[in-house]
């Protein structure tokens, strides 16, 4: 009896247990940040992909007012949790920042009060992933997270338009101790 057959007579077979996802053996992740100002309203992309190029993930988020370098830091935690949910045998991660890249591999000390927590997030994240490596590529070779991360940023910063005048700060406020 066909599928079509059986279905019209009423004995539907179990639908078919889904496809077994290749082993992420290698993949891709391509991060990128934008602020319009800096500090201002921000955007940050990442995207997935694996050994073969195809999109496996891509997350945009809108936030802000922060700097350029923190919205570079927030796409690289978009991206390492979407990683972390795959857990490949090796990420590379590709990004145009030279500042991220180079705090990542050692070669600059983190400064900027503001980044140093976003750093040790990062590390955390980064610690049950089997294998890492980071690259630096030209902004030419981001076009994909560039275009996301640019996304986000102008929904943020519609946000931003829309607060009253008051509600617009660009720096922290008053910090206060929670008992």
């Amino acid at each position: 009896m066909s599928a079509d057959a059986s279905k019209a007579a009423g004995s539907e077979s179990p639908p078919a247990a889904p496809l077994p996802r290749k082993k992420a053996a290698h993949l891709y992740l391509y991060v990128d940040g934008a602020s319009s100002g800096n500090p201002g309203p921000c955007g940050a992309a990442a995207i997935l992909k694996d050994d073969e190029g195809e999109t496996l993930l891509e997350k945009a988020r809108a936030f802000g007012p922060a700097t350029n370098n923190v919205a570079e830091y927030q796409a690289l935690i978009l991206g390492l949790e979407m990683a972390t949910q795959i857990m490949p045998t090796l990420l590379t991660i590709r990004s145009d920042s030279q500042l991220l890249v180079r705090q990542l591999a050692g070669e600059y000390r983190i400064k900027a009060t503001n980044l140093k927590g976003l750093y040790n997030q990062v590390r955390r994240m980064l610690a049950p992933l089997k294998a890492v490596e980071i690259e630096h590529i030209p902004r030419a070779q981001n076009t994909e997270a560039d275009k996301l991360a640019k996304k986000a940023c102008l929904k943020a910063k519609e946000v931003h338009a829309s607060l009253p005048p008051a509600a617009r700060k660009t720096g922290p406020g008053k910090t206060y101790r929670l008992k």
